[in-house]
């Protein structure tokens, strides 16, 4: 139970506003400087937030979100969406910076504590790799993926639709800056990975506009849940910096491997709500696609990297491992979502 001064929604909420107001504030460095209170607002919460989200079992969402949010947004201006060039005017800036470190460290190391990283260190990377992916290819679907081929209505298929197309659209992205490096057969079949990546994306924006909605990345960004958005904080964190490389693989190839089983659910739920192959026709060409890239990044890239590198190989176990934990928490928040979508559908049809 939550004490009378724990972290509110309210406080985030201003917070995230006065924070989104720094970011795009011209001489951002020199005002704060200058003027330290006019992050005062920002500030405390960022101090509370912390050991509300990371300390107090179990996490406070409020805080989860705040945390996530501010990740985002100083992320974000790192990947270039063809818009107002005047939003970047704060990409390098040691405040936010350093936000962002305060964050990612409290917030690594709260993540860590999930895996057993020594239990890691003694495997056999090879072989604990194939062993994750044939369990993870032979896996019946989720409790969160069996919602919407068995129950989900069209509201609660659109929220999933709305929540996920920031990350769908923002994936190549991601693979995209993690590919810098001399031209050899890993990056060769990376380079094939995000090529086929990038016709996906452009399948799913004809799937958001087959359903009257958005294509636009950050369009229903208020719908995005924190365990969302941590999963896509998670992949900045890892294709922006080459220390952690191998772990990056091991997270995209826990992606392509895992999609198979959930898009199926999803295709599902689109033919049983009637809806036709442009609403429901990214899931399948993924899935498609998907069981090849698995293939393609398992034998052509994660078994390589760690034959070549047999003393930290098995940061690529750990790259897979925490991908899944990850991912698995944000498809039970999409749910949670979709479910609300739907009662409240419900609800609007007996009013």
């Amino acid at each position: 139970m939550l004490t009378s001064d724990s972290f509110t929604e309210r406080e985030a909420r201003a917070a995230d506003t006065q924070f989104a107001g720094l970011t795009g504030s011209v001489n951002l460095d020199r005002k704060v400087r200058a003027n330290p209170g006019m992050a005062a607002r920002f500030e405390r919460a960022l101090a509370r937030a912390v050991p509300a989200a990371y300390r107090e079992p179990p996490g406070v969402d409020a805080a989860h979100w705040l945390l996530q949010r501010t990740l985002y947004r100083v992320n974000r201006l790192g990947m270039f969406w063809y818009d107002d060039p005047r939003r970047y005017v704060n990409e390098r800036s040691p405040y936010l910076m350093a936000v962002r470190e305060r964050i990612e460290r409290a917030w690594q190391e709260w993540e860590a504590r999930a895996v057993d990283t020594a239990a890691l260190r003694r495997l056999e990377a090879p072989l604990a790799l194939r062993s994750r992916v044939r369990g993870d290819l032979a896996a019946t679907p989720s409790a969160a993926a069996r919602y919407f081929a068995q129950a989900t209505t069209a509201a609660g298929y659109c929220r999933l639709l709305q929540i996920a197309a920031l990350e769908a659209l923002s994936d190549v992205s991601h693979l995209s800056r993690a590919l810098a490096g001399p031209a050899n057969d890993i990056q060769a079949t990376l380079t094939r990975v995000l090529v086929e990546r990038q016709r996906q994306s452009t399948c799913f924006r004809s799937m958001l506009e087959a359903c009257a909605l958005s294509a636009e990345p950050e369009a229903y960004l208020e719908l995005v849940p924190w365990e969302s958005l941590a999963s896509i904080n998670h992949s900045f964190l890892l294709s922006d910096r080459r220390r952690h490389f191998l772990r990056y693989v091991g997270s995209l190839l826990y992606r392509e491997t895992a999609a198979l089983a959930a898009f199926r659910e999803y295709r599902a739920a689109a033919a049983r709500l009637g809806l036709g192959e442009p609403a429901r026709g990214y899931w399948s060409a993924h899935g498609e696609h998907d069981a090849r890239h698995g293939r393609w990044l398992l034998e052509g890239v994660a078994l390589p990297l760690a034959a070549h590198h047999r003393a930290d190989g098995w940061e690529i176990v750990l790259g897979y491992d925490q991908q899944k934990l990850i991912g698995e928490r944000a498809a039970a928040a999409i749910t949670r979502s979709a479910r609300d979508a739907d009662q409240a559908a419900a609800l609007r049809a007996v009013a």
